[in-house]
């Protein structure tokens, strides 16, 4: 998506965020994140703050009020500080999260953090005043017609675990950014789409596993429900890559594959 530049705005938008920052100095806009018709940091007297949005008429506004409701729910994510609907343009102030994206390889520090972040998400339900589809409703192209209960869980999931998605603060502790795409699923369901990230940044599916295991709720689900969820995580990475196609989509493909794989060995010894 092309971005627009913050001095690009109608003056009244800016005057209305500038009302919850003080006056911005500079604006860099966000490297990453493909949504957002804006994504910026904003430098002002005060400190930094992180503004997202779009034009208030665009069909996907909905889309931020709902991440906004969820980020204020969800545990281990920025706080929410303003909301402004103004000169046509509908924004969302964050707080500005000074860190790094994680090293998810194969021995590396911010794996720890990484079990932590994921093990205090997962023990969050989902806010049921909050109305969104279930994962599994997401994925029905890909499922049985009677899906498990298993995967009907109603847990709080971010759902989009790419490392980009995810902050190393100074205190090394992971902070999950951009939760438009939470759902309710299971409660380990955030674990599991970790896995193929981790296959993905160089572990073997075991080693992906045995750092997943650390985390409680993944460590008690149904082996049968886990590799009915990696293979059909695979089914609709691998539909998304052929009709979607995005450059970092066959890699993570891949990682899914190998991980589904895995899976069906685990589950037919």
């Amino acid at each position: 998506m092309n971005r627009i530049e913050w001095q690009h705005l109608p003056a009244a938008t800016r005057a209305a965020v500038e009302k919850h920052t003080g006056a911005v100095t500079t604006a860099e806009i966000a490297p990453h994140g493909v949504m957002s018709r804006l994504a910026c940091t904003l430098h002002t007297r005060a400190g930094r703050a992180f503004v997202k949005g779009t034009p208030h008429d665009d069909p996907q506004a909905w889309v931020y009020r709902h991440e906004a409701r969820v980020t204020q729910t969800a545990p281990c994510a920025p706080r929410v500080l303003f909301e402004v609907d103004a000169g046509g343009w509908l924004l969302y102030g964050y707080e500005y999260i000074d860190g790094r994206y994680p090293d998810l390889a194969p021995g590396s520090d911010d794996l720890a953090a990484l079990v932590h972040t994921l093990t205090v998400v997962s023990e969050v339900r989902w806010p049921e005043e909050l109305r969104k589809k279930p994962l599994h409703s997401r994925w029905a192209s890909f499922l049985p017609e009677e899906v498990p209960a298993e995967l009907q869980g109603r847990g709080l999931a971010h759902t989009d675990m790419s490392p980009h998605n995810m902050l190393v603060t100074a205190r090394g502790r992971v902070v999950l950014l951009d939760w438009a795409l939470a759902c309710p699923a299971p409660a380990w369901a955030d674990t599991a789409l970790t896995i193929p990230r981790l296959i993905s940044a160089g572990h073997t599916p075991e080693q992906a596993e045995a750092v997943a295991r650390q985390v409680p709720a993944y460590r008690a689900a149904e082996p049968a429900a886990v590799t009915l969820f990696a293979r059909t995580l695979y089914a609709a990475w691998e539909d998304w890559e052929r009709t979607r196609p995005m450059p970092h989509r066959a890699v993570l493909t891949a990682a899914a594959r190998d991980w589904a794989a895995h899976r069906e060995v685990v589950t037919t010894r």
